[in-house]
């Protein structure tokens, strides 16, 4: 019990500094970076509020947290979705790369080459909604997806780069596919064209999620469920296509996992204190 007195705000300290360390580090060089840095500098002046005792200032600064934060959860929900699946160890050792993981490093390192070289693209990844009737008027690969496929695809010299290409799973159904156009297109600006009219319009009509890369600016946007994101980040690009095509965890799995790190915590504790 001597021990474990002094030991445990060691502990607590160090479990703080590594939950600060991975929030900070899975937002580095993602455009929330810049909100996680004006959080801090809010939370900041709010206990220097607090410690000179301006109680009108504080209660505005508490409702403004309160709001603050529902919206944060809402407009962060894939990458906050993408951090807890990383928590979890289970059927993961060690980060093991799966079939899923491959391609989806492998179709950014090809969106952001296109983004680099300004080439424009429209990709759609299938979801529930089955695409055949897109698919069949369209140029069929049925072949497994890589990014020199891709690439050649979307070069400015071949037939097929005008279209969209339907990926479902980790294959390349169709090239050269015609899109249906967004019968509203109040989200676009002048700046956005025929590719981004079509990659809204069809995320209208289905549940797939729609990428597309800008000829004029490099930029790349995301369409999904009738709603356009525009200048979609690396990072964050693979949290929404992990959180669309990742099935979340039961609540029975979690509570597994929780007790287990719970009695490998415990067990270490007894241990030391013998």
């Amino acid at each position: 019990m001597h021990i474990l007195q002094y030991t445990v705000p060691f502990l607590e300290i160090f479990m703080i500094a590594l939950m600060i360390y991975y929030f900070l580090s899975f937002f580095w060089n993602t455009r929330a970076m810049d909100l996680v840095f004006g959080l801090m500098a809010f939370l900041i002046f709010f206990a220097f509020s607090s410690w000179i005792h301006l109680p009108v200032l504080e209660k505005l600064m508490l409702y403004f947290i309160n709001v603050a934060m529902i919206a944060l959860l809402i407009i962060f929900q894939p990458e906050l979705r993408l951090a807890l699946s990383r928590l979890s160890v289970k059927g993961k050792k060690y980060h093991e790369v799966t079939e899923f993981d491959r391609f989806l490093d492998n179709i950014a390192q090809s969106i952001y080459k296109f983004s680099e070289r300004r080439i424009g693209a429209l990709v759609v990844l299938e979801n529930q909604d089955s695409l055949d009737e897109y698919a069949n008027k369209a140029v069929l690969i049925n072949a497994h997806f890589s990014s020199e496929l891709l690439e050649s695809v979307f070069t400015t010299t071949t037939p097929l780069h005008d279209g969209a290409v339907i990926i479902r799973g980790t294959n390349i159904l169709s090239a050269a596919t015609i899109l249906p156009l967004a019968d509203d297109p109040t989200q676009l600006s002048k700046s956005m064209g025929t590719r981004h009219r079509a990659g809204l319009g069809f995320s209208q009509v289905t549940d797939a999620l729609v990428i597309v890369v800008s000829e004029e600016t490099g930029k790349v946007s995301i369409a999904r469920d009738g709603i356009m994101t525009r200048g979609v980040k690396i990072d964050r690009f693979k949290g929404i296509i992990r959180s669309v095509f990742t099935p979340p965890k039961t609540a029975i799995e979690t509570s597994i996992d929780a007790l287990g790190w719970l009695k490998n915590g415990l067990g270490w504790m007894k241990k030391w204190n013998q």
